[in-house]
């Protein structure tokens, strides 16, 4: 099954969206788009938890996004998933 040109679109977005961020700030962003709590990518990605809200705030702002929910469903759109 091909994807539709609304699918391609959507994805062309996303992607142009998440080139505004790091390197880092995708990592965050890999794991909002698992589900991760802010404890659960404080380890992964070795960095306290005030640091982790941080970086949170950052993407959400630089993505126009609300929530880390909207940001994950990003990160699945734009193909950071795998």
């Amino acid at each position: 099954m091909t994807a539709s040109a609304g699918e391609h679109q959507r994805t062309a977005a996303a992607r142009a969206r998440v080139d505004e961020l790091t390197e880092r700030e995708i990592d965050l962003l890999r794991c909002l788009g698992e589900g991760m709590s802010n404890a659960a990518v404080s380890a992964k990605l070795h960095l306290s938890e005030a640091t982790v809200k941080s970086y949170v705030s950052r993407v959400l702002t630089k993505l126009r996004c609300d929530n880390g929910t909207q940001a994950g469903l990003l990160a699945h759109e734009a193909g950071l998933m795998g």
